[in-house]
């Protein structure tokens, strides 16, 4: 029997999604927490990867069981799991669907502050020194949807069969005060490292370092720029991921009060 199980997680505590030697991940916490209640080897494959530190407000994996659970795996799961890891649904699925084939869009948002506020410490990026022009923050984001090679903005171009992703969304909003500011962007698929590049690229545009001209002909060319300053992972979260049999809301009440909060165009 294959199930989805739809999850949030603060990567914080964590060196990203993807189980690998010698790190604490958030798919080995997962893996090794249902192998322990369901008492058999359960290996999990998730909607996609995230780095280090970066947050998932939404994200969907599938496993494969011998046996259909006969208890409450959701009442389980969530009282075993450490805190930073919620499951909100546990989901019976007819065949063998795909939780990372199958999606069909993908969403980002990407959160600054650039006043100091406990409160938002590893769940926003803090950018003390920041005093962007979010209008033409707001000219490079529109310009996202485009193009639809992104081989520019990716930290390995090369590992991939192709750089194309359909862009379908890419916003900027704002608190009234512009101490807050929100990134949006919605596509088919994310390269590596991708929109947290894109992050620091809007970045340049805002403090002057960068031109829109010279930012749209990065996309044009393909040519990677000469320096290449991601923005911090602790901004970043996955917040929608979208399937032409699965579209569930997001469920994170902080995540959802967190981007509201952020929530005027420029």
């Amino acid at each position: 029997m294959r199930y989805f199980l739809h999850i949030a997680y603060n990567g914080n505590n964590y060196l990203g999604w993807q189980k690998l030697p010698g790190i604490v991940s958030v798919q080995e916490i997962i893996e090794t927490t249902l192998s322990q209640i369901l008492k058999e080897s359960v290996t999990i494959v998730g909607c996609g990867r995230t780095d280090a530190h970066v947050h998932a407000s939404q994200f969907f994996l599938h496993f494969d069981v011998a046996k259909t659970p006969t208890f409450d795996l959701l009442f389980r799961l969530n009282k075993c799991l450490p805190h930073d890891i919620t499951v909100y649904d546990v989901i019976g699925m007819a065949g063998l669907p795909h939780a990372r084939f199958d999606a069909t869009q993908r969403s980002y948002d990407y959160c600054i502050h650039t006043q100091k506020d406990p409160y938002l410490k590893g769940l926003s990026s803090f950018y003390p020194d920041l005093n962007p022009d979010p209008g033409k923050m707001k000219e490079a984001a529109d310009a996202l949807v485009k193009y639809d090679d992104f081989s520019c903005f990716c930290k390995s171009p090369l590992k991939y069969e192709h750089t194309i992703c359909r862009v379908t969304e890419a916003q900027l909003f704002t608190s009234p005060d512009h101490k807050r500011i929100r990134f949006h962007i919605s596509s088919n698929r994310f390269l590596a490292g991708m929109v947290r590049i894109i992050m620091g690229k809007l970045l340049e545009i805002g403090n002057g370092e960068l031109s829109l001209e010279e930012f749209e002909q990065f996309l044009i060319s393909g040519k990677t720029p000469a320096t290449i300053i991601p923005a911090y992972p602790q901004g970043l979260y996955l917040s929608k991921v979208t399937y032409p049999y699965l579209d569930i809301p997001n469920c994170s009440v902080f995540s959802n009060m967190l981007m509201r909060e952020v929530n005027l165009p420029v």
